[in-house]
């Protein structure tokens, strides 16, 4: 008996042909979800060499489209793949359609970019959030910023780059001092909140204390001695800029870790359209020995109960009332996974003398892994806003649970 899948990949094809396959080649690709849940949007990937069949002409590229006929966005990749969104109810399977030709512009989501104007922050965003790395100039300074730091979002469209163009805005800070100094209080404060990330203008805003901590997610080793913070970012490039992937490689100054001196620590991190969460690589140079290593999020005073961890589901969470919690900033949910089980996840509090060294913060929600030399470490990190789409603490564990539990049983991927 013939199975009704096999039915519709022939119907599947038939069609392609009767609209003119012996002259535009095509590739099905067959996309398999194990799951009982659906997956949405999520972000598949084809090596370019899978799809030997098609060969863009100048000008063309390949062209992605449900079964329907319905167009799909795409992008090539730096590393040569084609990623495009794809959504398979749960248990079943779904075909799309690769074909080479004029493609129509797509929105750009996934973009970020360095901006020398802001001290080299190199700044990036998607649907769901933006974020930010610091750079040399702000190194330079004397400045601790060694974690990520998170700009909240309320809207789908790029918007970093309009809030750098405000916050940098030389011409207006000028004439902010000048109403200070003129004594006119009141007018100098309404042009600074006009101007000001800090302040939510309709679309979010950058309401979240890193201070010398590991922020929003990054990665650190462990020592005996604590936690080997990492200083700002030395060099920075950006490898995908949209409109579905944004992508840029991090190398950092040297550390000591134990008996190894010159550890250079290099990261390369990704953000998709649709994701809440960053894929992140790390590997660290020169490292001797198999070493711990955590992702790490900061725990503020405002809320010092608001973490979740699970070591054996391989994820930690936190609810950050911002930097300014009497403020109708909203609430701030972080999270890190890694993609197998944690060897641990817990919290590891400063002293009274340490936390006067970091800003004031409490300490850190810890999901620590073992680093193994030669071996990236792979884990993914973000946040979410209670005044865009993650309303609570739950629907964010949820969130994140699901999230571990798609990395695990990834979807299945074969081109016809």
């Amino acid at each position: 008996m013939t199975k009704p899948f096999t039915h519709t990949l022939t119907a599947l094809i038939a069609a392609a042909c009767l609209s003119g396959c012996s002259i535009t080649p095509r590739s099905f690709v067959t996309i398999t979800n194990t799951l009982s849940d659906g997956r949405q949007g999520e972000m598949v990937e084809i090596p370019l060499e899978e799809l030997h069949k098609l060969h863009p002409a100048d000008g063309e590229s390949y062209l992605v489209s449900e079964g329907t006929g319905e167009p799909v966005p795409s992008q090539v990749t730096y590393d040569g793949k084609l990623i495009f969104p794809a959504s398979v109810d749960g248990k079943s399977s779904k075909v799309y359609i690769i074909r080479t030709g004029i493609a129509d512009s797509v929105p750009a989501t996934s973009v970020g970019r360095k901006y020398p104007e802001r001290l080299d922050d190199l700044a990036w965003e998607n649907d769901k959030a933006g974020y930010r790395a610091y750079g040399p100039a702000l190194q330079a300074r004397g400045e601790k910023a060694f974690g990520y730091d998170i700009f909240t979002k309320s809207v789908a469209t790029p918007v970093l780059e309009q809030r750098y163009a405000l916050e940098t805005n030389q011409a207006a800070w000028d004439e902010v001092h000048a109403l200070d100094k003129a004594g006119q209080k009141a007018k100098a404060d309404r042009l600074r909140d006009s101007i000001s990330y800090h302040v939510d203008h309709g679309n979010g805003m950058d309401c979240y204390g890193v201070g010398a901590t590991l922020g929003g997610g990054t990665a650190a080793l462990l020592t005996d001695s604590g936690i080997v913070y990492p200083s700002c970012y030395k060099e920075c490039e950006v490898l995908d800029n949209g409109p579905l992937r944004f992508t840029a490689r991090l190398v950092f100054h040297p550390l000591t870790v134990n008996a190894d001196g010159n550890v250079v620590e290099t990261r390369l991190i990704s953000l998709d359209a649709g994701s809440y969460l960053n894929r992140t690589e790390v590997t660290y140079e020169n490292l001797s020995a198999d070493t711990p290593v955590a992702a790490g999020i900061v725990l503020h005073a405002e809320n010092p109960e608001g973490y979740s961890a699970d070591a054996e589901q391989g994820y930690i969470a936190y609810a950050d009332f911002t930097d300014n919690a009497a403020g109708d900033n909203g609430i701030l949910f972080i999270g890190a996974v890694t993609p197998q089980p944690m060897n641990d996840a817990d919290v590891r509090l400063f002293n009274a003398d340490e936390r006067q060294e970091h800003s004031g913060a409490l300490g850190h929600v810890l999901g620590i892994s073992t680093y193994h030399p030669g071996t990236p470490y792979l884990y993914y990190w973000g946040s979410g806003w209670s005044k865009a789409d993650v309303p609570d603490m739950p629907t964010w564990e949820a969130y994140l649970k699901s999230f571990a539990q798609r990395l695990r049983s990834p979807l299945i991927v074969k081109v016809n």
